[in-house]
């Protein structure tokens, strides 16, 4: 189960957000609650945080207790476009996509990622979770960020990490991947209560 963390202040307006740290915004902080359901009467096997306050709030909001950070589900690093709008990028560059231009480098904070080096956080996220689903001991919760479960879904769909542009992300829900047949799925997708 994936979910995107709730609203931030830079989430709403659209502005880039990916190791800035920001706290949920009272409409996060409601998104996150509603989450609660979907978990009330579960006992995920593993939950999984991004280390960001946001992600993490989320994760308790939404009755997920006992949630370890795992740094591969930060989000991605958008380098000198961190805290910029898309609109404001193609002021300059007027087709820009972060999917297929990627972004310019930032400071020391903020260095910047490439596609493929986000992939890379994913397939080592999806590989720590690999043993426990095989194991089938119940459901793996991975709460983080919407380009980096984007990316991550295009992962385990076995699609090029640029494929997550294939998959609209909203705050404040959950989205479920599976198998049938032995073949990955998405079962469910921008769930919300």
């Amino acid at each position: 189960m994936l979910v995107r963390h709730g609203e931030t202040a830079w989430s709403a307006n659209g502005r880039h957000t990916g190791r800035t740290d920001l706290p949920l915004t009272p409409r996060g902080v409601e998104e996150a609650i509603s989450l609660a359901p979907f978990f009330h009467d579960s006992r995920p096997a593993l939950v999984l945080t991004s280390p960001l306050r946001r992600a993490a709030a989320t994760a308790e909001l939404a009755g997920l207790t006992g949630g370890e950070p795992d740094p591969d589900l930060y989000e991605w690093d958008y380098g000198g476009y961190e805290g910029i709008t898309t609109a404001e990028i193609r002021r300059t560059t007027p087709d820009w996509s972060l999917w297929t231009h990627g972004v310019p480098p930032g400071d020391t904070e903020h260095p910047g990622e490439s596609a493929a080096q986000v992939g890379a956080r994913a397939d080592r996220a999806l590989a720590r979770v690999a043993p426990v689903l095989r194991a089938d001991d119940g459901d793996v919760v991975l709460v983080a960020h919407g380009h980096f479960l984007r990316v991550l879904t295009a992962r385990y769909l076995r699609l090029e990490p640029e494929h997550g542009r294939l998959f609209l992300l909203r705050t404040g829900t959950v989205s479920v991947l599976s198998a049938e047949h032995g073949l990955p799925v998405i079962a469910g997708w921008n769930t919300r209560p």
